[in-house]
């Protein structure tokens, strides 16, 4: 039998063969996956923000001038000042007792855990402007407060007038400290759950001490963990400190009020204090960033990259399709198989 083979024949097999004569792989054909909510959502974000931006720069009522005239005012900044205080004295308070009520958490005592979590039980259940207000009014339950005989009011060895030594601030301290200290104590508590328990036995079958096992073992381990809820309780209290306008303290929030009740300019003065108050959150917010740095070091080949270098990444950022092809194909961009 004669087998007759046609050009049209020959030129049909050779479309349909997948392989170059040269035997190169043929690189795959890359087709971008599309994401039509994706852009719709973001030109949704993008006319809200150009919509906001117009408004702040297109109504005068904003009266930047007047935002202007007060941001830097003796008083603004005396407020200010006050509201950093009561933050830093609070923060370190309410961590260094979070801290002992975390081991007490932790502990093999009974009553030491019962304690502690009954401690923070009770602060975490109570308003935080509600303690605020009864600090300030103890002295309504005890006239005065001191050492004496136990489960009598003769105080002996020293006695102290309450409403004198609690004043507004102390009580403001009072209050934000241990309203701190109960939720500070559940993070730390949380970052020491974290670490391995093989750690825990190994520095114990080294014959360590137990100071060094926490301090020098255990704690830096559980610090990436601790750290990022540590900031935002931080950050939180550094705009809780508002709260305390309830005890007339002329903080920031108190100062500001005191000067749109007298001018009127209730809009304005809002900002200045919202203004002061994103500067030292997003200061906080970088805080935040170079520790976790810090304490990553040991724990990641590559350091997370710091916010400008985020932003750069994204403004370099370019789409390759000879890579993106490379990429899919497994075969490094310019070479041949």
């Amino acid at each position: 039998m004669t087998t007759h083979v046609t050009a049209a024949s020959v030129s049909t097999n050779n479309h349909h063969d997948p392989t170059p004569p040269s035997g190169e792989a043929t690189p795959l054909r890359v087709v971008p996956l599309r994401h039509p909510w994706r852009w719709v959502f973001g030109f949704l974000v993008v006319f809200a923000v150009a919509q906001l931006v117009w408004t702040l720069f297109s109504n005068p009522r904003w009266r930047w001038d007047t935002v202007a005239d007060y941001l830097f005012a003796p008083s603004i900044i005396n407020g200010l000042w006050l509201t950093l205080w009561l933050t830093a004295v609070s923060a370190v308070l309410g961590f260094v007792l979070g801290a002992l009520l975390a081991l007490a958490r932790l502990s093999a005592s009974p009553l030491l855990r019962s304690f502690a979590w009954g401690f923070i039980w009770f602060f975490r259940s109570i308003p935080l402007v509600v303690q605020l207000v009864i600090w300030y009014n103890l002295g309504y339950l005890f006239s005065t407060i001191g050492l004496g005989w136990p489960f009598t009011y003769d105080f002996w060895i020293v006695e102290f007038n309450t409403n004198q030594l609690i004043s507004a601030g102390a009580a403001a301290v009072l209050g934000l400290s241990l309203h701190q200290a109960a939720y500070s104590a559940e993070i730390i508590r949380a970052g020491i759950l974290s670490v391995d328990r093989g750690q825990f036995e190994a520095s114990a079958a080294l014959g360590l001490p137990r100071h060094t096992r926490f301090f020098r073992i255990v704690l830096p381990q559980a610090a990436p963990a601790i750290i990022p809820n540590a900031f935002n309780e931080v950050i939180g209290l550094l705009k809780g400190t508002s709260v305390v306008f309830v005890l007339a303290i002329p903080e920031l929030f108190y100062t500001v009020q005191v000067i749109y009740n007298r001018n009127q300019l209730v809009i304005p003065l809002l900002l200045v204090a919202v203004i002061w108050y994103t500067v030292f959150t997003t200061a906080l917010s970088l805080l935040q960033n170079l520790i976790e740095r810090r304490f990553a070091r040991g724990a990641q080949r590559a350091l997370p990259p710091t916010p400008g270098a985020r932003l750069w990444a994204v403004i370099r950022r370019r789409p390759s399709r000879d890579g993106d092809t490379a990429a899919h194909t497994g075969t490094p961009e310019g070479a041949r198989a």
